[in-house]
C-alpha cells in the first residue's frame, strides 16, 4: 500500500525519514539484540539516548540553561489540572485567555485547583478571531497567564509572543511547538502533547523555568509534581520509552532539514499556498478566520454548498488526501499543515481542490 497526504490533526503525520528510521531499528535498536521498547530505562543505551533528545532540543529551541526540559505522561489534558496544581498555591488566582475550544477547556479544568480569571476571551466571536490585547483584564497578582498559542479546531494562532506583565507566561504548545523559532526566555512554562510535532501520542514535553519548580503548589502525591520529575530526570516513573525515541528521531530530523528556521519559512508557504487556494476560488471555498489571526498550522474552510462535503471527502480520499473531515463541532473541512506534511501534500490537495470545484460546478 502507498503512503497518503495525512491532514489529520492529531495523532497527525510523522517524518517518513524517522517511521522508516524506527522501522530499520525495530528488533534490533543500536545493537543491542532488541527494540527500544523491550530496554530498561535505567540501561546506558535508553539514557543516552535520551540525555542526546534532551541535547537535541535545546540546541532548536535554544533553551536557556536555567530551564528544565521533562518528557511526562497524561497527555497536554491531564497537565490543564496538573499545572495549577503545582504552580499555584491555596487561594491563588491565575489569568487564562480563551481564544478556543483547548483554552476554554484548560480553564475549565483548572477550576478546581486555582481561582480562574478568564482574562480575555473570543467567544462572544464565535472564535473567529483573538481576543484584543487592549482588552485583556490581567489579574497583577496572577500565579500565571495560561494561553494556547494555536488553536488546532478553531483554527486560530498568536503571531508573536504577548505580553502578559509580570506573571509567567504559560502556553500550551501542543500544535504548534517547533513550528518556528521561539525565545523561550519570554515564558515561565511550555507544554505540549507529542503527537503533533513531536512523535506519537503518549508523550508530554514540558520546558520549565527552574525556580517555579520551587513554587510549594498544592497538597500532592509525589507523581504529580514537576520537581519531583525534574530531580529525576523524567524517570521518576518508567516514561513512555517509544515516545521518547521517537521523539528523538523527529528532532535530528528539524536539525537535518535546517533547523526552525527553515521550517518556519516551510510553514509558511504551506499555509499562504492553501489559503490562496481558498481566497481565490471566488467563494467556493470559504475561511472564516479574521486573516491577521489565520492559523499556519490547522486550515478551516467549507465549500458553497454543504451537499457537496461527503462527496469532497469520499473523492479525496481515494485520491489519497487523508483527514480533511473537519472537527464535529464545527463541521467542514481541516486541513493539519504540521512539520511533517511536506510541500508535496499542499499543493496535492490545492490541485484537487480545484479539480473538483471544476467537476461540482
Amino acid at each position: 500500500m502507498s503512503r497518503v497526504w495525512n491532514f489529520s490533526a492529531g495523532p497527525a503525520a510523522l517524518p517518513q525519514a524517522v517511521l522508516e528510521r524506527a522501522q530499520r531499528e525495530m528488533l534490533d535498536w543500536n545493537g543491542s539484540g532488541a527494540s527500544v521498547m523491550e530496554q530498561s530505562h535505567r540501561g546506558k543505551r535508553f539514557i543516552a539516548m535520551a540525555a542526546q533528545a534532551e541535547a537535541d532540543l535545546r540546541e532548536l529551541m535554544q533553551i536557556p540553561a536555567d530551564y528544565a526540559v521533562l518528557f511526562l505522561q497524561g497527555g497536554a489534558t491531564q497537565h490543564f489540572a496538573q499545572i495549577p496544581m503545582n504552580l499555584a498555591g491555596e487561594g491563588d488566582s491565575a489569568d487564562y485567555i480563551v481564544s478556543g475550544h483547548w483554552s476554554a477547556k484548560a480553564a475549565s479544568e483548572a477550576k478546581p485547583y486555582v481561582r480562574v480569571n478568564v482574562a480575555a476571551s473570543s467567544e462572544a466571536a464565535d472564535y473567529l478571531k483573538l481576543p484584543p490585547h487592549d482588552s485583556w483584564q490581567l489579574d497583577p497578582n496572577a500565579a500565571y497567564v495560561h494561553y494556547t498559542p494555536n488553536e488546532t479546531i478553531h483554527g486560530v494562532e498568536f503571531h508573536g509572543v504577548p505580553e502578559a506583565g509580570a506573571a509567567p507566561l504559560v502556553a500550551d504548545m501542543s500544535s504548534n511547538i517547533l513550528s518556528e523559532p521561539l525565545d523561550v526566555g519570554r515564558f515561565g512554562l511550555i507544554y505540549a502533547g507529542a503527537q503533533k510535532n513531536i512523535g506519537p501520542s503518549g508523550l508530554v514535553l514540558m520546558i520549565i523555568r527552574r525556580d517555579l519548580l520551587q513554587r510549594a503548589g498544592r497538597p500532592m502525591a509525589r507523581i504529580f509534581r514537576y520537581a519531583e520529575h525534574a530531580a529525576a530526570d523524567s524517570m521518576l516513573n518508567t516514561p513512555n520509552t517509544w515516545g521518547w525515541y521517537v521523539a528523538g528521531l523527529t528532532f535530528q530530523w528539524l536539525k537535518a532539514q535546517g533547523g526552525l528556521g527553515a521550517m518556519a519559512e516551510r510553514n509558511r508557504a504551506k499555509a499562504e499556498l492553501l489559503y490562496r487556494a481558498i481566497d481565490g476560488s471566488g467563494g467556493y471555498y470559504r475561511n472564516p478566520i479574521e486573516p491577521s489571526a489565520r492559523s499556519r498550522m490547522n486550515v478551516r474552510f467549507t465549500l458553497h454548498d454543504a451537499a457537496l462535503d461527503a462527496a469532497f471527502l469520499q473523492e479525496s480520499e481515494a485520491t489519497g488526501l487523508l483527514a480533511l473531515k473537519g472537527h464535529k463541532a464545527l463541521g467542514g473541512m481541516r486541513a493539519s499543515l504540521y512539520n511533517a506534511v511536506p510541500p508535496e501534500a499542499v499543493e496535492a490537495l490545492v490541485a484537487f481542490m480545484r479539480d473538483f470545484a471544476q467537476r461540482h460546478g
